[in-house]
C-alpha cells in the first residue's frame, strides 16, 4: 500500500515504485492514494490523490467531509487487501491518522519523506515513535535529530531530487523553442502548484514582472507551471495581463536553468532551483488568518528548504505582508548583477552538496523491502 496526497508526494512515489519493481522484480503489486505519476507506474488507485492538495485552516474545513472518505475508503481497501507494508508518503496532517489505524491492523508501516516535525508541532514525535515500523528522511540533518528524541528506527536515504533534478535543454534550445532571446535577461516565475498558492502569489509575480520591464524592457519572464490544471487555474491573471509572458508546462526545471534569476514559490520548487543552482528569491503569501496561526508555531530560522540545508540565509525570503512587487523587483535586480549572481550560484552549488550524490528511491526501495523481510 502505498499513500501520497501532494504533487511533489506523487512523483517521489512513482520514483519509489520504479525502484521497488527494479529491486523486487515484476511480481510487486501496489495500491492505494495515488496522482498521475504513481498511476502511470502502476499503481492502482483506490483514491485519486490530485484532488487532495489543499492548504489553509478554511479551505481544509470545507474539504473534511471529502478527507473523511477518502480515509474510510483507504481502511477498507488496507483491511481487504492485507498489505505486506504500508508506505506513507509526506503529507503528514493525514498520514499521521492513517498510520494510527494502520498499526492497530497489524500493518508495518514505513513513512518516507519524514514530517517536518523539527521545523513545528514537535510533539508529533511522539506518533511517530509509537506507531511507524521505519522513518526514512530525506534531509541530512533530520537522522540525528529524531534518534536524540528517542527514535531508533530511522534511516537517512538521501534526497529524491539529487541527480534526478536536470534540465534536458540548454538555455540556448530553451530560448529558440519558445521564442526568447538568450541574449537578454530571462527571469522566471514560479507560483507555486496549489490553486490557492497561484491566486494569492501570481498576481503579485506579474505585477513585479511589469515593473522590473518598465526598468528595463529588455527583461524577458518566463512562468512555469507543473501541470494542465495549473495552467487553468494561471491564464485567466495571465491573459489579463499587459505584458507578454512566456508560459510553459512541465518544463520547470528547463526554465530555471535557463533563466538568470527566479522568484519561487516556497515548497520543493526552492529546493529544485537550488540544486539547479539558479539565484532565486523565496516569495509565499497566505491568508492573513493561516499566517497569523501557523507562523507562531514554526521553530526553524528559514522556510525556504534550500536555506534549511545551507543553515544560513543564502537567498533571500519575502513572506507575506512583505510581499510587494516593489521589494520582490528590488531583491530580482540584485540577483542579476553579476557579481551577486555569481556569488549565489556558487553558494547554492555547496548547499546542494549537502544533498548526497543520488540514490535516493533505491535506497528507500531497499529499506522498505528489508523491513518486509524482518
Amino acid at each position: 500500500m502505498i499513500v501520497a496526497g501532494e504533487a511533489s508526494g506523487d512523483a517521489h512515489a512513482a520514483k519509489l515504485v520504479e525502484a521497488i519493481k527494479d529491486a523486487a522484480g515484476e511480481g510487486v503489486s501496489f495500491f492505494g492514494s495515488a496522482g498521475p505519476r504513481m498511476r502511470a507506474a502502476g499503481v492502482k488507485p483506490v483514491i485519486e490523490a490530485d484532488r487532495l492538495s489543499i492548504m489553509g485552516l478554511l479551505e481544509v474545513a470545507k474539504a473534511l467531509p471529502m478527507f473523511w472518505s477518502v480515509m474510510q475508503k483507504l481502511k477498507k481497501a488496507a483491511i481487504a487487501e492485507k498489505p505486506d507494508v504500508a508506505v506513507l508518503v509526506d503529507f503528514p496532517e493525514f498520514n499521521l491518522k492513517l498510520a494510527k489505524f494502520l498499526h492497530k491492523q497489524g500493518i508495518r508501516v514505513v513513512y518516507y519523506i519524514a514530517p517536518q516535525v523539527w521545523a513545528w508541532r514537535e510533539y508529533r514525535v511522539k506518533v511517530l515513535k509509537k506507531y511507524v515500523d521505519l522513518l526514512l528522511t530525506i534531509l541530512p540533518f533530520e537522522k540525528a535529530w529524531f534518534e536524540e528524541r528517542g527514535l531508533t528506527n530511522v534511516e537517512y536515504v538521501g534526497n529524491p531530487l539529487t541527480r534526478e533534478v536536470s534540465a534536458t535543454k540548454d538555455r540556448l534550445d530553451f530560448a529558440r523553442e519558445n521564442g526568447l532571446d538568450p541574449e537578454r535577461p530571462i527571469i522566471a516565475l514560479l507560483p507555486g502548484s496549489r490553486h490557492k498558492e497561484i491566486v494569492r502569489i501570481l498576481p503579485v509575480l506579474l505585477d513585479t514582472a511589469k515593473l522590473l520591464s518598465e526598468r528595463d524592457p529588455s527583461r524577458q519572464f518566463v512562468v512555469p507551471l507543473a501541470s494542465e490544471k495549473n495552467l487553468h487555474d494561471a491564464e485567466g491573471l495571465l491573459s489579463a495581463s499587459e505584458l507578454p509572458f512566456t508560459v510553459v508546462v512541465g518544463e520547470t526545471y528547463n526554465a530555471l536553468n535557463a533563466s538568470d534569476a527566479a522568484a519561487v514559490t516556497s515548497g520543493t520548487a526552492t529546493l529544485e532551483a537550488g540544486i539547479i543552482g539558479t539565484p532565486m528569491a523565496i516569495v509565499y503569501k497566505t491568508s492573513a488568518l493561516n499566517y497569523r496561526v501557523f507562523v507562531p508555531l514554526i521553530s526553524t530560522e528559514h522556510f525556504g528548504l534550500i536555506n534549511l540545508i545551507a543553515g544560513d540565509r543564502v537567498v533571500n525570503e519575502i513572506m507575506q505582508d512583505d510581499l510587494t512587487p516593489a521589494a520582490l523587483a528590488d531583491e530580482l535586480e540584485r540577483l542579476l548583477e553579476p557579481t551577486v549572481n555569481k556569488e549565489v550560484r556558487a553558494k547554492l552549488h555547496a548547499a546542494a552538496e549537502r544533498l548526497g550524490h543520488g540514490g535516493a528511491s533505491k535506497r528507500a526501495a531497499e529499506a522498505i523491502l528489508g523491513e518486509i523481510e524482518n
